[in-house]
């Protein structure tokens, strides 16, 4: 049989032709337990190959070693969709010469897609491979469950790289990636670190705060209109959120509501709603934690999606527009409900939106859960540091000062007042967080430009720029 596994790294990139000014790609499904990436720039580094482009779908702590590659110039420009403050800080204080790229998770498919930015090479962590490339992030040391991500680097790049830490016979069945996509296979001795690919669990906020933030929650959700048969959400793996999410379990079961489909990426506590009958169906672009990747691997009704299946606004459809409601955090919010997820208080880069902006996009209902103050700042301002997601597309603010709903949706406010909740101006909300904590000044920001925040459909959102 014909076989795609090569010796080592080196060799892979030798054989993909890779050159100074070339672009390539990696995946974020390992999250902060990933070898592959720091392990493929170290050997690019070592070939004296200059100048690239990467394209990351997410950067996390354990991706600091990047730094050093942008300061001796084998990286010289990063397109991702998130950026831990690890690396963002850095970032932040301009040591490029170019603006980091940050793109949603349906935008970054939609542009590799469409050749807006063409990936030469892409290097694709797999917990488990066939020689041929068929792979699966279901099974193995390594696994993370969905590879969501990493499909259209697949699907569009001028080469492939399958890199494995188990290597199956073939044909390896429940393929994610499949053989026709890829060009080589490596095998090595580990892709990751389990315990940062995957938390054991995602816990639930015992946070009074938290706690009367997710009940409120709910209840916007059950007086939203949109908690019917077929109901459809998403929401993050925040202890606020997941309350969020257990409150609404109570609800749904007690009223006897089954929903469609949970979607995202995907957590024990959604595996717990699917179970208990709240939703017949998990659409999964990412597993957050191990009952998820159990739950991926046996469970036919938990089904592993693309990136552009997911979110692409350049897709024929995407799942986030047949979503009802979305709970999302902030890191900032302001009076015009425009949210920050890019950037703290003090403009430095410590995240990224992901699919913040693409759900908010898609949904009927789009909710923000976020304290009035955090770390002695208030939430709410008059204009956030960083557009992440537009006001245009926010619903509701819940805090627990109380519930501000976007003017732009006035049957929805007047359905949450009907319904007894404690509905405020946002404009109150500040007022509420600044008593608290008094006015907090602004940040003096450079004259660099050191990121551009580029909305779903490609247009330019908001720009970033140095700290001084």
């Amino acid at each position: 049989m014909r076989s795609k596994v090569v010796s080592s790294i080196r060799e892979a990139v030798e054989l993909a032709g890779l050159k100074d000014g070339m672009t390539v790609s990696f995946h974020h499904h390992l999250r902060n337990g990933d070898y592959v990436l720091n392990t493929v720039m170290d050997q690019i580094a070592d070939m004296g190959i200059k100048e690239l482009t990467v394209n990351a779908s997410s950067l996390f702590a354990c991706h600091k070693p990047l730094l050093g590659h942008i300061k001796n110039r084998v990286v010289a420009k990063i397109l991702t969709n998130y950026m831990a403050e690890e690396v963002g800080r850095e970032i932040s204080c301009g040591i490029m010469d170019r603006a980091v790229e940050f793109r949603t998770h349906g935008g970054r498919p939609s542009d590799i897609a469409s050749g807006r930015t063409p990936i030469d090479v892409a290097f694709i962590a797999a917990p488990i491979s066939d020689p041929l490339g068929n792979c699966s992030g279901k099974y193995g040391k390594s696994a993370c469950g969905s590879l969501g991500y990493a499909f259209a680097d697949a699907m569009y790049a001028d080469k492939v790289v399958i890199i494995t830490d188990e290597l199956a016979s073939y044909p390896l069945m429940d393929w994610s990636i499949e053989e026709t996509c890829v060009d080589y296979v490596v095998k090595v001795d580990a892709i990751g670190d389990p315990a940062g690919i995957v938390s054991g669990t995602t816990r639930i906020t015992r946070d009074p705060v938290g706690l009367v933030m997710a009940e409120q929650a709910a209840l916007v959700i059950r007086h939203s209109g949109l908690l019917k048969e077929g109901f459809s959400f998403q929401t993050g793996a925040g202890g606020a959120s997941l309350a969020a999410s257990k409150f609404l379990k109570e609800i749904m079961l007690k009223e006897n509501i089954r929903g469609s489909f949970g979607l995202g990426g995907i957590t024990g506590y959604l595996v717990d709603m699917l179970h208990a009958g709240c939703f017949e169906k998990l659409l999964d672009v990412q597993c957050f934690d191990l009952d998820a990747v159990e739950s991926i691997r046996k469970d036919p009704r938990h089904q592993e999606i693309s990136a552009e299946h997911y979110a692409s606004p350049g897709a024929k459809s995407a799942v986030v527009d047949s979503l009802d409601v979305v709970i999302l955090g902030a890191a900032e919010i302001d009076t015009d409900f425009n949210v920050n997820v890019h950037t703290d208080s003090n403009g430095y880069i410590m995240g990224g939106s992901g699919g913040h902006s693409d759900t908010a996009a898609g949904a009927k209902l789009a909710m923000i859960i976020a304290p009035i103050q955090r770390a002695r700042m208030p939430i709410v301002t008059d204009r956030v540091t960083c557009i992440s997601t537009p006001g245009r597309d926010v619903d509701v603010l819940v805090t627990q000062a109380g519930i501000a709903v976007n003017p732009e949706n006035a049957e929805l406010k007047d359905r949450l007042v009907d319904a007894g909740l404690n509905i405020v101006n946002i404009h109150d909300l500040k007022r509420k967080a600044e008593h608290l904590t008094g006015t907090p000044k602004k940040p003096m920001m450079g004259s660099r430009e050191v990121g551009k925040v580029i909305c779903r459909d490609g247009s330019l959102l908001d720009t970033i720029y140095s700290v001084r």
